[in-house]
């Protein structure tokens, strides 16, 4: 069993920063990937950012490209999400993933969740 803890979010200003963390424990950490989700109030949960736990390999989806990075540390079990020129748009709850397998696309282990507020 995967434990996943996200910290980091908190309330800023548009255009303001923030860089959210993922620390995976329990099992040793060998998932395929983790992967960043957010959902909005009255929204769906959407995909953000996944990269691969080996490879460091990264995908981002269209609206947060060149302001969001998502990377890894394979030694500390931690993944992180570095959010720049934040905007309104981007307040949500966020919440960190992992997905065991590179052959069935569906994240296996999620945590509670960070809330994010960007302010105008």
């Amino acid at each position: 069993q995967v434990q996943l803890v996200e910290s980091g979010g908190g309330l800023v200003q548009a255009g303001g920063s923030l860089r959210l963390s993922c620390a995976a424990s329990g099992r040793t950490f060998s998932s395929y990937s983790m992967g960043w989700f957010r959902q909005a109030p009255g929204k769906e949960r959407e995909f953000v950012a996944a990269i691969t736990w080996r490879g460091g390999v990264a995908t981002l989806t269209d609206s947060v490209k060149g302001r969001f990075t998502i990377s890894r540390d394979y030694d500390k079990n931690t993944g992180y999400l570095q959010m720049n020129s934040l905007k309104p748009e981007d307040t949500a709850v966020y919440y960190c993933a992992a997905r065991d397998s590179a052959y069935v696309p569906r994240y296996n282990y999620w945590g509670q969740g960070t809330q994010v507020t960007v302010s105008s």
